[in-house]
């Protein structure tokens, strides 16, 4: 018998270890295992370089840091990246993937919410945040700050990698008929278009109503494994509901805005926020697209959560209004039924929420 398809949940995660499908160079952190997916740590060096690249079909990575590095940076102790730069970073996790297992990457919420641009790299990778079935080597992240200069040191956790059995998305049917046993949004009738398709909320509970935030420039540093330890007026500046429900995205400034519609993630299922079509508007939409099983779900504390939307503008300035399309999640079957979900006892940072800026931030 075959095993099924579908994403694997933790308990099969810790089988891939167990196995030595997955291996790190020092112990596990308590943590780092989620419901759905395994957080990567950084390792003890990080390179400067000239400018991204990916490998090929047929080149390691270390086969171009030769004339790529600009300088080494130590992270033992931590280091600051700069904005505008291009680092790329060794992890301590090294896998030996099943042929029939592959997997994808992300930034974790955490890290896309303060604009920090990750992106997965494999030897021999002909596609950013793509790990092939029965991969066999090193991991390395690109780590890109693009608004807040951040510190970092070995074993920070900026992404998050999700393994996978086959092709077991679900199409708009099977959305429909999902949808039938458990709502997984909170307006009717939801919009299934390859994907549930969600909409950006500029009007919030009326007039002065505080709709979003616009990050400022010119910071002091961001330590990434530091929780509540910030002012929000330092980082942010707060946009509120005035006049006409619409928003004119300045070009290359950074916004965390919320979507209209609350929306769950069944156990037996995950999600994954992708782009929509570039035709309907020349912007940018949310950085870290993992959804785990039990996101918004009530019986695990969530209720009906917002999406919220890293959102950045191109080259021109453009104009959001009320109820416009900005994004859809994109479900796929778990392989089996997870142990924990998403906010079940597990400290989750985001269920049921509504606009809210990162971990990073005090209340």
């Amino acid at each position: 018998m075959t095993d099924p398809a579908g994403i694997l949940p933790a308990h099969r995660i810790r089988e891939l270890f167990d196995g030595g499908a997955v291996a790190a160079a020092r112990p596990l952190d308590a943590d780092q295992i989620q419901p759905a997916s395994l957080d990567l740590r950084l390792g003890p060096v990080a390179h400067r370089l000239r400018a991204s690249f990916l490998p090929g079909g047929a080149a390691a990575v270390e086969d171009k840091l030769a004339y790529l590095t600009l300088h080494d940076l130590d992270l033992t102790k931590g280091a600051v990246l700069e904005t505008g730069g291009v680092y790329l970073v060794p992890v301590l996790e090294h896998l030996a993937l099943p042929a029939d297992v592959s997997a994808s990457a992300n930034p974790k919420s955490s890290t896309g919410r303060i604009d920090v641009f990750t992106r997965l790299i494999t030897d021999r990778g002909t596609a950013f945040d793509q790990i092939a079935a029965g991969y066999h080597g090193r991991l390395w992240v690109e780590v890109s700050p693009r608004t807040f200069p951040i510190k970092v040191r070995e074993g920070s956790r900026l992404s998050q990698v999700r393994f996978r059995r086959g092709d077991a998305r679900l199409d708009d049917a099977a959305l429909a008929a999902l949808n039938a046993r458990h709502p997984l949004v909170d307006v009717e009738p939801p919009r299934f278009e390859h994907g549930l398709t969600l909409s950006i909320d500029l009007a919030g509970a009326g007039e002065g109503a505080l709709i979003g935030y616009r990050a400022r420039r010119h910071t002091s540093v961001l330590d990434v494994d530091a929780k509540a330890a910030e002012d929000v007026a330092d980082f942010w500046e707060p946009i509120h509901a005035r006049g006409r429900p619409s928003l004119i995205l300045d070009p290359d400034e950074f916004y965390i805005l919320a979507s209209r519609e609350a929306v769950q993630v069944p156990p037996e299922t995950a999600a994954e926020m992708v782009a929509i079509d570039p035709l309907v508007g020349e912007f940018r939409v949310h950085y870290a697209g993992f959804f785990d099983p039990g996101f918004g779900h009530a019986p695990a504390g969530g209720r009906g959560s917002r999406a919220v939307l890293e959102v950045r503008s191109h080259d021109v300035p453009f104009i959001l209004d009320h109820g416009q399309t900005i994004g859809r999640l994109v479900y796929e079957r778990m392989a089996e039924p997870p142990e924990t979900l998403y906010g079940a006892g597990i400290g989750s940072n985001y269920q049921a929420q509504g606009l809210k800026l990162s971990k990073h931030f005090r209340s």
